[in-house]
């Protein structure tokens, strides 16, 4: 093949194959950002990644097809570089524009539609913010293959370079955003470095054939713009930044500490509040910690208390202050959070926190407890490997006679059926006796599992509590417990659809809190919607 009438820099193998690279490089890095940027929204379950994997292979293969024709029809390779920037500009903006696309969208589907609210919104997030730039990126293989292959003998050498710088930068941009850039420098700027890359590249092919001056320049316009843009914005959280303490990430989570009069708050995420609260008026937090403190009170003698899933250590605070004494544990994933937990949320150091997978943690201890409290949250639900018979077994092995797990079920929804019914059957085919306690003014549900009678051991206690807030508090939970009696539901390592469950749990909330504003909007129009925020 005749590639004399190439630009003098695609003349070089080398350079052609630095593009592909780069450019995979850059697709993978964009998947794993876009997880990053729409977890907050709409969580980032495997229904989330499905969709976020499934739209870019979408407009990969769509953009193979679309690059493949236009290499064969016109041979200018100014045309595939003009694509790259496009895309690299693109991306660039995501950081800054991003979070306005996902809000709008959000709005516009709970108003237009009446279930799957999270499911049909994370596609049109990911059809509009991700699909037509990662769609250009896909143009890249074929047009490379036609720029690079000098004779048809070469061409399988080619298409394996090719394969192989792709997979090469594929890895890196997968492995470089997870471990290194996200934890560093955050998600947005992330963005920004693999878009400035794919940038630079582009610029150095325009500048070495003395043209493309004007797209260059507008290019390097248009990208400090959105550095300066993207650097200033959060793409999380929409508060003031009165009294934040903290803002960052983690290799698992978008954290935010925020400082009032009264509490310092965590939280992880946009949609699904608070996740952990120190209460600093001497008082209890009035979220479902607090019923969370009858477990320890329904055990005859207790010592030893594990928390799985510490957050910042509000459970262990109140242990601490309400019932000292006691050899409290904590596992905790994200080591990130015990950092914060021990810097803004007063957790001792005295108490151990293991960084670990909370049921791989309980594979490898041989210790037994009093109380397992399982409050271990991956955004809308509790992991799967956490919510099946196998790991409420393992529980119980770990529990002492007389025991009790107390668990938090986040989402316990008005309907039959839903997620907290299904982990209840669950655990009730673990254990002898189940009993819940749902927290007022919230979604929350507080249970206990034990082989013994936990009222009775709770109600000979309550009298013993010196602190007359959390003695009228335990007395409204004994009072308010009631046996919880099983479905027949169950879930297990190999079948436990946690995520589709609370999907749909979920969904029934946002229908509710929706109704009201749908009401206003039918009666009153746009006009009135807006009055009424």
């Amino acid at each position: 093949m005749n590639t004399s009438s190439y630009p003098r820099i695609l003349q070089n193998k080398l350079y052609l194959y630095l593009t592909e690279f780069f450019s995979g490089m850059a697709v993978m890095a964009v998947e794993i950002g876009a997880q990053r940027l729409i977890a907050p929204y709409f969580s980032s379950s495997q229904i989330v990644w499905t969709i976020i994997i499934g739209m870019i292979m979408i407009a990969m293969a769509a953009g193979n097809i679309y690059g493949g024709k236009k290499a064969d029809k016109d041979q200018n390779p100014d045309k595939l570089y003009g694509r790259i920037l496009f895309a690299a500009i693109w991306l660039a903006l995501i950081p800054f524009l991003g979070k306005y696309v996902i809000v709008g969208i959000s709005a516009l589907v709970i108003f237009s539609v009446n279930a799957n609210y999270l499911i049909i919104a994370a596609f049109a997030t990911c059809l509009i913010v991700f699909v037509f730039p990662l769609f250009l990126l896909g143009t890249v293989t074929p047009s490379l293959a036609r720029y690079t292959m000098r004779s048809l003998e070469e061409g399988g050498s080619v298409v394996g370079t090719l394969g192989a710088a792709n997979t090469i930068g594929s890895i890196l941009g997968t492995f470089l955003p997870t471990f290194v850039t996200i934890p560093t420098v955050g998600t947005n700027i992330t963005f920004l470095i693999f878009a400035g890359i794919l940038i630079a590249l582009c610029i150095i092919y325009f500048l070495s054939e003395k043209r493309g001056q004007k797209k260059s320049v507008t290019a390097v316009i248009l990208f400090i713009v959105a550095s300066l843009l993207g650097y200033q914005t959060n793409f999380a959280f929409w508060q003031s930044k009165d009294g934040i303490l903290y803002e960052g990430e983690s290799v698992y989570n978008y954290l935010r500490v925020q400082d009032t009069q009264k509490e310092t708050i965590l939280s992880t995420n946009v949609l699904f509040g608070v996740q952990s609260i120190l209460e600093k008026t001497n008082s209890l937090t009035g979220m479902y910690y607090d019923y969370a403190m009858a477990a320890p009170y329904m055990v005859q003698n207790p010592k030893d208390v594990l928390i799985l899933g510490m957050g910042s250590g509000t459970y262990a605070h109140q242990l601490n202050k309400y019932m000292p004494g006691l050899n409290i544990s904590g596992v905790e994933i994200d080591g990130k959070i015990t950092d914060l937990a021990h810097k803004y949320f007063a957790l001792s150091e005295a108490i151990p926190v293991s960084e670990y997978d909370g049921r791989a943690y309980l594979n490898e201890t041989k210790d037994t407890y009093d109380v397992i409290m399982v409050d271990a949250y991956q955004d809308i639900t509790i992991p799967f490997q956490m919510s099946s018979v196998e790991f409420f077994n393992s529980v119980k092995s770990h529990l002492k006679p007389g025991g009790v797990m107390v668990v938090n079920l986040n989402m316990h929804g008005t309907k039959q059926g839903g997620i907290a019914d299904w982990l209840s059957d669950t655990i009730s085919s673990v254990f002898d006796n189940v009993m819940t306690v749902d927290v007022p003014n919230n979604t929350n549900r507080e249970l206990f599992a034990s082989d013994q009678d936990m009222r009775t051991q709770l109600q000979n206690h309550i009298s013993e509590v010196e602190d007359r807030q959390l003695r009228n508090l335990l007395k409204q939970v004994s009072s308010q417990l009631s046996v919880y009696h099983t479905s027949n539901h169950l879930l297990t390592d190999d079948k436990a659809p946690v995520e589709l469950l609370g999907m749909k749990e979920l969904d029934n909330i946002i229908r509710e809190q929706v109704q009201p504003y749908k009401q206003i909007y039918k009666e009153e129009g746009l006009q009135g919607l807006l009055k009424s925020f």
